[in-house]
C-alpha cells in the first residue's frame, strides 16, 4: 500500500526553523515563529491562564466527554467575546476545534457539504495552511489580490475589483484584525466597502480571526467583524484562542456559524456535530475550560486583559522604534508602514533573494516573502536588524 504515496512539499517554517537552531552565530534573530515571545525570548504562560488551571485542577472531577461540539459554555463565552451581542444568539451555532486550524478546516468541509461547486475566494498573501487545506479538499481558490509591495499597505483598488467578480454560492475568505500576514489592516470606510460587495454579489463571508486584541484593543479589534455579521445574512467564523490567550499547545479554537434566523440555527448545529464526529469525534477540553474559567471570571478577565493590553503595547512600541531606528539610518520615511501596521507581522515588500541575503550575512531569519514576526524583537535586536535591513538594499 505505501509505495505509492508521494512525497509532500517540506513546510518552509520548520525548515527555517532548524535552519535558525543549528546557525552559530550570537547576534542571530529569529523572525519567522509565529508566536508571540517576550523580550527574553520566552512565550510565557499568562497569569489567568495559570490561575485557571489551579481553579480547574482543584475543582473538576472528571476528564469524561464534554460532548460533541464541546462545553456549551464556552461556546457562549467566545461568541460574547466576539460578536457582543452583534447578532442574535439564537442565530448562532457553534463547535469547539482543535485550535482556529480545526475551525477553518471544519468551516471549509460545512462549505463543501452545502455548496459543492463553491468557489472560495482568498487573499494574496493568505496563510498557507488555507491553500493547503482547500487544495487537499478539491475545492476551487480564486485569488484576490490584497497587498501592495510598494506601499506595504492594501492594495483596496484591486481587492474590491477581485471581490467584485464573486457571486452568491460563493465564499470571501476575510482575515480578522491582524491576521493577514502582511500587517496591513483595512480601515473602517474600507471594511464598509467590503460589506457593500458583499451584499451585492451575494457571497458569503467567512472571517478568520486569531488575534483580537493584538491590534487596537479586544473591542476595537471585533469591530469589523461585527459590523460584517450584522450586515449580511449568513456567515463563518473561525476563532483562535491560541494567541490572545497564549494557550497554543492547548489547540482551542471554536466554529461559529450565523444563519438569517433562528428556525435555521438547529440545522446548522446538527451539521457541526456531525463534522467533528466524522473528523475527530469529541473536541479537546482543557484550553476551552481555561478559557471559559477565565471570561466568566470577573477578577480572572480583568487581569487576562490587562495582560493582553500589555503585549499589545510590547508589540506597538517595537514597531515604532524599529521604524525609527530605520529613518535614522536611512534618512526616509519610507518604512514608516511599519508603525502603521498590527499585530505580531509586517512584510517588508521585498524580493526572496534580499531575505536570502539577510539571513546568509546578518543571521537574520523571516519567511522568504519578506514576513517577520515583530515579537520576536527587543531592544537589542532592533539595532541589528535596521542595519542589516539597510545594508542588503531593501
Amino acid at each position: 500500500m505505501f509505495e505509492t504515496l508521494q512525497s509532500q512539499p517540506a513546510d518552509k517554517i520548520l525548515a527555517l526553523m532548524q535552519m535558525y537552531r543549528d546557525d552559530p552565530r550570537d547576534t542571530k534573530i529569529d523572525l519567522g515563529v509565529g508566536v508571540y515571545k517576550d523580550a527574553t525570548g520566552l512565550t510565557p504562560v499568562m497569569r489567568a491562564v495559570k490561575a485557571a488551571e489551579q481553579q480547574i485542577w482543584q475543582s473538576q472531577d472528571s476528564k469524561v466527554y464534554t460532548g460533541l461540539i464541546g462545553d456549551p459554555a464556552f461556546s457562549d463565552a467566545m461568541i460574547e467575546l466576539v460578536l457582543a451581542g452583534a447578532v442574535p444568539r439564537d442565530t448562532v451555532a457553534a463547535a469547539a476545534t482543535p485550535g482556529g486550524t480545526g475551525a477553518v478546516r471544519q468551516a471549509f468541509e460545512l462549505i463543501q457539504m452545502a455548496r459543492p461547486d463553491a468557489r472560495v475566494f482568498v487573499s494574496d498573501p493568505t496563510w498557507p495552511n488555507h491553500l493547503s487545506i482547500l487544495k487537499y479538499l478539491g475545492m476551487e481558490v480564486v485569488n484576490y489580490r490584497y497587498f501592495d509591495d510598494e506601499s506595504r499597505g492594501v492594495d483596496f483598488d484591486g481587492m474590491i475589483a477581485d471581490l467584485s467578480k464573486a457571486h452568491a454560492g460563493d465564499v470571501i475568505l476575510l482575515h480578522g484584525c491582524c491576521h493577514n500576514p502582511t500587517g496591513a489592516n483595512l480601515n473602517a470606510s474600507e471594511w464598509d466597502a467590503v460589506i457593500k460587495v458583499l451584499q451585492e454579489t451575494g457571497a458569503t463571508p467567512m472571517i478568520d480571526i486569531a488575534y483580537q486584541g493584538f491590534g487596537d484593543g479586544l473591542a476595537e479589534d471585533a469591530a469589523a467583524t461585527r459590523k460584517i455579521v450584522a450586515a449580511v445574512p449568513e456567515c463563518l467564523i473561525a476563532a483562535s484562542c491560541s494567541k490572545n490567550f497564549g494557550i497554543y499547545r492547548e489547540r482551542t479554537g471554536l466554529l461559529m456559524a450565523i444563519a438569517a434566523d433562528p428556525a435555521a440555527r438547529k440545522l446548522n448545529q446538527d451539521t457541526l456535530a456531525f463534522l467533528n464526529r466524522q473528523n475527530y469525534s469529541f473536541p479537546p477540553d482543557h484550553g476551552a475550560r481555561i478559557v471559559t474559567t477565565i471570561l466568566n471570571d470577573a477578577a480572572l478577565r480583568e487581569d487576562w486583559m490587562q495582560e493582553l493590553e500589555d503585549v499589545r503595547g510590547t508589540m506597538l512600541n517595537l514597531r515604532t522604534q524599529l521604524a525609527g531606528e530605520l529613518q535614522r539610518l536611512s534618512g526616509s520615511d519610507r518604512f514608516g508602514f511599519l508603525a502603521q501596521h498590527r499585530g505580531m507581522f509586517s512584510r517588508l515588500g521585498t524580493t526572496p533573494e534580499k531575505v536570502e541575503e539577510l539571513r546568509a550575512k546578518h543571521g537574520v531569519y523571516m519567511v522568504s516573502d519578506s514576513r517577520m514576526n515583530i515579537a520576536g524583537l527587543n531592544q537589542q535586536t532592533i539595532p541589528i536588524l535596521a542595519r542589516a535591513i539597510i545594508d542588503v538594499g531593501i
